[in-house]
């Protein structure tokens, strides 16, 4: 009777992760998604708790209560730290299936040889590979996102590393096959493929800078889900099967989807260490870029018809979404037609930017695609380049040796007039000098973006 309800349960469960994932795909329904996600995993793990082989409930307790000590604090970090609490989420995940699938190898060890078929030992070598380096490659992901000192935020590149990357995966592939056709003989094997997994998952994603960080956070998420189905064959549970077959196949269309959004194969963003600063060729005259004043650029902003805003991940680091809500406002009253260009992987995870400007309160009706605005781009007045930079570069449809060409950009060079806002001329995380911003139509507006904004919002009132 309990293993009927518990199987009906699943059912359920499974239904509910379905649903989950296709409301989320529209932002009306997104927040329903996101319940009944909570809901599918709350009633597979109190349907999971009946299960009557489960007898240490005071584990399972302290367990919980971790969980929740951890799980509170991760829920409270501010927008701008999501990307890297999302990597670090994926690491739990993977650290998870890792340490599942050593405590099942070395249980079934210990109850006798005869419980590690083949079918569980192919289940375990896969569940401790993608496990262990989902873990490690996304506590690198997340230390570089949150740009800890330490660790290196633009590619590090040495000689022949992609055949040492491809050559460590592909021994710790052979020693698994070892071990899966003599899993007693080839005990000590097991430790040591751990450890190969672990330095893979880390050699992975050094070299990869910060503009491909979207499409890698994504390609972890289908790691860890494809951890999780290992995971669920191991501890013959159908519904750790179904819940990472979803999780995993959804990352990985989420990363094919953002590959082609920058005109990038998966083997570009892994191996092709984007990101490398581009020393400046020598006997190439060095330009400067024009400035405007605060009070100009309202000026011209009040006598717009059309202005385009472009968000960058500079917005997020100045938290400036709540001030560009205020210039909307106030644009808007003002009768100027305001929208939001958005480039599919501007920011440091899928979806960052509509999540800021949706923060703000800004209509999700004006945030627009990158192909459906650029069409439109020749009769917009002014575009407002809010901290974004390798998304708005001209190079990408113009120098063939550029790293970025043939990456889809929004094309703000093509409107009447343009505000570049940004700290600095330093290159973005492509590592090359924007070319719109020696456009002779493009002013800079120097300094952090809330500030900028601000002064932009206090200058259009004084007006």
């Amino acid at each position: 009777m309990i293993t009927t309800v518990v199987q009906f349960a699943y059912i359920i469960a499974t239904g509910l992760f379905v649903f989950s994932l296709h409301w989320m795909k529209d932002p009306k329904t997104a927040r329903r998604g996101v319940f009944a996600g909570v809901t599918a995993m709350a009633v597979a793990i109190l349907s999971t708790m009946l299960e009557p082989g489960i007898v240490n409930w005071e584990w399972i307790a302290v367990a919980i209560a971790f969980g929740f000590i951890v799980g509170i604090p991760l829920s409270l970090v501010p927008l701008t730290a999501v990307p890297q609490r999302t990597a670090l989420s994926h690491s739990f995940g993977g650290l998870a299936a890792g340490l599942v699938g050593t405590a099942k190898y070395y249980l079934w060890l210990n109850e006798g040889p005869e419980n590690l078929s083949s079918f569980r030992m192919i289940a375990i070598i896969a569940e401790i590979i993608l496990g262990f380096l989902t873990f490690t490659g996304s506590l690198l992901a997340a230390g570089k996102l949150q740009e800890i000192k330490w660790i290196p935020q633009r590619p590090v590149t040495y000689r022949f590393q992609n055949f040492i990357n491809i050559g460590l995966l592909a021994v710790a592939v052979i020693l698994g096959i070892l071990l899966i056709i003599n899993p007693v003989e080839y005990e000590f094997l097991f430790p040591v493929i751990i450890f190969l997994a672990a330095l893979f998952g880390v050699l992975l994603i050094i070299p990869i800078g910060g503009a491909d960080m979207p499409t890698v956070i994504s390609l972890l998420n289908s790691y860890a889900g494809l951890s999780a189905v290992a995971m669920g064959f191991v501890l013959d549970n159908k519904l750790l099967v179904t819940a990472g077959a979803l999780d995993g196949s959804s990352g990985l269309i989420l990363s094919i989807i953002m590959c082609r959004a920058m005109n990038r194969s998966f083997t570009n963003v892994l191996f092709g260490a984007f990101g490398q600063v581009q020393k400046a060729k020598a006997g190439v005259e060095q330009r400067s870029a024009k400035t405007e004043t605060f009070e100009g650029a309202a000026q011209i902003l009040e006598q717009a018809n059309k202005v385009v805003i472009v968000p960058g991940y500079g917005m997020a680091v100045a938290q400036a979404q709540y001030r560009i809500r205020e210039l909307y406002d106030l644009l808007t009253k003002l009768g100027v037609d305001v929208k939001f260009a958005i480039h599919p992987v501007a920011g440091r995870m899928p979806g960052h930017m509509n999540v800021l400007l949706a923060e703000a309160k800004i209509p999700y009706e004006q945030l627009v695609e990158m192909d459906d605005i650029n069409p439109d781009m020749p009769q917009v007045d002014v575009v407002i380049v809010v901290g974004a930079n390798d998304v708005v570069n001209p190079a990408a449809r113009t120098d063939k040796g550029s790293p970025i060409y043939g990456m889809p950009i929004i094309d703000a060079d093509k409107a009447k007039m343009c505000f570049a806002i940004k700290r600095s001329m330093n290159p973005g995380f492509a590592g090359i000098e924007n070319e719109l911003y020696y456009s002779d139509h493009t002013f800079m507006l120097f300094g952090d973006a809330k500030d900028v904004i601000g002064k932009l919002v206090a200058e259009l009132k004084n007006l």
